[in-house]
C-alpha cells in the first residue's frame, strides 16, 4: 500500500493507495467508526458494481451500516438532492460518532462531503472515489459543493475528509469514455509544475488507459503527491499557489456550460480542452513556445480527450464563453485571473488578462 500524507496540521489525513483495497475496507474504516456506524452514499451504477465488495467488508468487519443510493449524473450535485440526503440522514438519526462514506466519482465526493460539513455543524467523512478522476483530484483537498443556476460549485465549504481509500482495481468497471476523462487530470499535473511526469504521461497513457496496474498506480500516486503538496502549502486558495490546481478549468468550465453541464461534455474532457485553449492562449501572449503548445494537443488527441472547441463539439461564440466565465468563483473586482504557461510545467497565475482579448482568440479558434 501507498500512503501519502496531507499535512494539515492537526487535520492531517493519509491516501491510502493499493489494487484490491476496498475489501478490506473495514479494517480501515473501523479506528474512526469505533462504537458508530457507516453512512454509505453512493449512485445507481456504483451500486451495482463496486457496493457489493464494500457491503462484504464492513459485514466480515461487524460495522453496522445503511446506505443511500442515489441517481447518478451531474444533476445529483443539486440543493434538492442535498436537501433529501440531509433530511433522509437526520431521520435515521445519526450522530456525530457516526461515519459517512462517499462511494463514488466526483459528484457523490462533492455532495457528500458538503453535507458531512453541514450536518450538525460537522460530521466525520471518508472518500472512496471510484473515477480515475476522482481517484487523482475531488476526492483530496476537502473541496466540497453542488451547482446552482449560476453556475457549477458555487455552494459548498472546505471539508477535510478523515482519509481516503484509493483502489484502482475499481477502474476495471469504468466506462472507456469516464476514464480517459480522469485522466486529463492526471496530465494536468504534469503540466503544473512537473515537466518530467508530463514526458512519463506522453510515454505511457496508452498504459494508463489500457488499465495496466502499475501504470496506473503510478499515474494515480504521481498526481495525489502532486495535489497534497499543493493543498498543504494553500488549502484555502489564500496564496495563490492552490490555484494552479485550476489550469484548464476557467476555459473548461465555460465550456461545460455552453453543454448544459451535460453528458455531451463532461467535466475531464472540458478541463482537457480548457488546458489546450489555455496553452494555446499563452502562446498568443507570448509565454508558451508555439511546440510545448503543440504538445499539449498532440498528448490530447493520442488518447482520444478533446484538444480545442471543434474536438469538444462547442460552437460558441468567444463572447457567449466569456459569458459563462463571468460567473468564475474566481472573478475580483470585475477582473478575472487566468492560469497560463511559460511552457510544460511552468503553469503561473495571470491577474491581468484582458477579456476582451480572450473573446477574440476563442472567435479565432473557431
Amino acid at each position: 500500500m501507498t500512503r501519502i500524507p496531507v499535512e494539515l496540521a492537526e487535520r492531517s489525513y493519509e491516501i491510502l493507495i493499493e489494487p484490491g483495497a476496498l475489501a478490506s475496507a473495514g479494517d480501515h474504516l473501523g479506528p474512526f467508526v469505533k462504537n458508530g456506524r457507516v453512512f454509505i452514499v453512493t449512485d445507481e451504477n456504483v451500486a451495482n458494481h463496486i457496493l457489493p465488495t464494500l457491503r462484504a467488508s464492513l459485514d466480515t468487519g461487524r460495522i453496522a451500516h445503511k446506505e443511500h443510493i442515489l441517481p447518478a449524473g451531474e444533476s445529483t450535485k443539486s440543493w434538492k438532492m442535498l436537501e433529501d440526503l440531509v433530511e433522509s440522514l437526520l431521520e435515521e438519526q445519526i450522530e456525530r460518532s457516526d461515519i459517512l462514506v462517499a462511494l463514488g466519482g466526483g459528484v457523490i465526493g462533492d455532495l457528500v462531503g458538503f453535507a458531512a460539513a453541514i450536518i450538525k455543524r460537522g460530521c466525520k467523512f471518508v472518500q472512496i472515489p471510484t473515477s480515475l478522476l476522482a481517484q487523482v483530484d475531488s476526492s483530496v483537498g476537502g473541496k466540497t459543493a453542488i451547482n446552482s443556476k449560476a453556475g457549477k460549485n458555487l455552494v459548498g465549504s472546505f471539508n477535510q475528509p478523515e482519509f481516503v481509500l484509493i483502489d484502482p482495481e475499481v477502474l476495471n468497471s469504468l466506462p472507456d469514455r469516464e476514464l480517459r476523462a480522469g485522466y486529463a487530470e492526471v496530465l494536468k499535473y504534469g503540466l503544473i509544475d512537473k515537466p518530467d511526469f508530463f514526458e512519463w504521461c506522453e510515454q505511457n497513457g496508452a498504459r494508463v488507459l489500457g488499465r495496466d496496474s502499475n501504470a496506473l498506480v503510478h499515474a494515480i500516486a504521481e498526481s495525489v503527491s502532486a495535489k497534497a503538496r499543493i493543498v498543504a502549502a494553500d488549502e484555502r486558495e489564500l496564496s495563490g499557489t492552490r490555484a494552479l490546481l485550476n489550469l484548464g478549468h476557467t476555459f473548461g468550465h465555460a465550456l461545460e456550460a455552453d453543454t448544459g453541464y451535460s453528458a455531451r461534455l463532461v467535466h475531464g474532457e472540458a478541463v482537457a480542452a480548457g488546458m489546450a485553449l489555455a496553452f494555446g492562449y499563452s502562446q498568443r501572449r507570448g509565454h508558451c513556445p508555439a511546440a510545448d503548445a503543440g504538445r499539449v494537443k498532440a498528448a490530447l488527441q493520442a488518447v482520444g480527450l478533446p484538444f480545442d472547441l471543434t474536438s469538444a463539439s462547442v460552437e460558441a461564440t468567444g463572447q457567449a464563453l466569456v459569458g459563462h466565465m463571468m460567473h468564475d468563483k474566481k472573478m475580483q473586482s470585475g477582473r478575472l485571473p487566468f492560469l497560463l504557461a511559460n511552457g510544460i510545467g511552468q503553469t503561473f497565475l495571470a491577474p491581468d488578462v484582458d477579456l476582451k482579448d480572450v473573446v477574440d482568440f476563442l472567435d479565432n479558434c473557431r
